[in-house]
């Protein structure tokens, strides 16, 4: 029997083609201005891409039938999603739609352009026809197996995946240790490397959390557009201090995780464990990747995979990652 959308939930996916010509030569002109030479938030497997998009979208599609519409985030660039769309779940062509850039910054057009993922899903909550609670994706991160809407919100609360963790501090002085040795000492020009977990703080640091903060993991992740909303209207100021970095910067504040503590302070949240499986291909072999799906298999508390710089991956492993996913979605992209 065929699942009916739920007409209250949507999905957005954040999706950059890092080999687009035109988007390099924007880099590259900002890039000039930079005041460091070495600019971790400009590593190109940011912005590369092996059509992980295309398996995110038929993931969503194939395991969460109810999600009303798919929107994908994009800067004057093209996925090329439809024929694929078309061929598998020709009912849905309808529902998905591309979002530019200029949408979502629309009033913010001198922050443009961007290539920063974080000043991005920061203006999420301008999409229009948005729905009040969606699930943000990047485009690798999948869904692996059949859920529900109470996978991301349960009782009209979005359920929080990840768990509460100690104020990262040796990790924030072991930072400036690094940052001062290589800057002073060695001379190299570069700056602190981007982190998930300290972008994460920062965060919550701007919820009065000082001592812990919910790391979430990588994982689909449930969020409430009017909260984001009513926080950057009130705030616009950290609105503009967050989003004024070209490139991810390790200053900024992760925008889930400052929905995650809007809504710890707002008692309004479940807390559930990632349900999550992480892959990590660089510098791996077979083995690492069929354990790691091997693990899915066994597992079947596994909801969803992360597959991060499949990029960076030898072509032998591209294509054994690539041949695990086909199976999952039982498709052949």
């Amino acid at each position: 029997m065929e699942n009916k959308k739920s007409p209250e939930i949507d999905a957005v996916i954040a999706w950059v083609d890092g080999s687009d010509s035109n988007l390099i030569k924007r880099q590259q002109k900002y890039l000039k201005f930079e005041p460091y030479k070495n600019l971790a938030g400009a590593q190109k497997t940011r912005f590369n891409s092996l059509n992980e998009i295309k398996y995110c979208l038929i993931s969503i599609l194939k395991f969460a039938p109810y999600l009303r519409k798919i929107f994908i985030v994009t800067d004057r660039q093209d996925p090329n999603i439809y024929p694929i769309v078309k061929k598998h779940f020709p009912k849905r062509i309808n529902d998905i739609y591309l979002v530019d850039h200029l949408e979502i910054f629309e009033g913010f057009e001198s922050y443009l352009p961007t290539f920063n993922s974080i000043c991005i899903s920061n203006m999420l909550w301008k999409i229009k026809g948005l729905s009040d609670k969606f699930i943000y994706f990047n485009d690798d991160v999948f869904i692996v197996r059949p859920t529900n809407p109470h996978t991301f919100f349960k009782n009209n609360k979005p359920v929080l995946r990840g768990n509460w963790r100690l104020a990262p501090y040796e990790r924030i002085l072991w930072d400036k240790i690094k940052y001062f040795f290589e800057n002073i000492f060695m001379g190299i020009e570069k700056e602190k490397t981007p982190s998930f977990q300290i972008n994460q703080w920062n965060a919550a640091k701007l919820l009065g959390f000082n001592f812990r903060y919910f790391m979430s993991g990588h994982v689909p992740l449930a969020l409430n557009k009017k909260n984001l909303e009513e926080f950057f209207t009130n705030h616009p100021k950290i609105l503009k201090e967050n989003i004024v970095y070209r490139f991810r910067n390790y200053n900024q504040f992760n925008t889930v995780s400052l929905a995650n503590h809007v809504e710890y302070n707002n008692g309004n949240f479940n807390i559930a464990s990632s349900n999550g499986l992480y892959i990590k291909p660089y510098k791996r072999n077979d083995g690492y990747i069929l354990k790691k799906f091997l693990k899915y298999q066994k597992d079947k508390e596994i909801l969803f995979l992360c597959v991060q710089s499949l990029d960076l991956a030898s072509k032998s492993i591209q294509y054994l990652v690539q041949k695990k996913m086909n199976e999952i979605l039982e498709i052949n992209l």
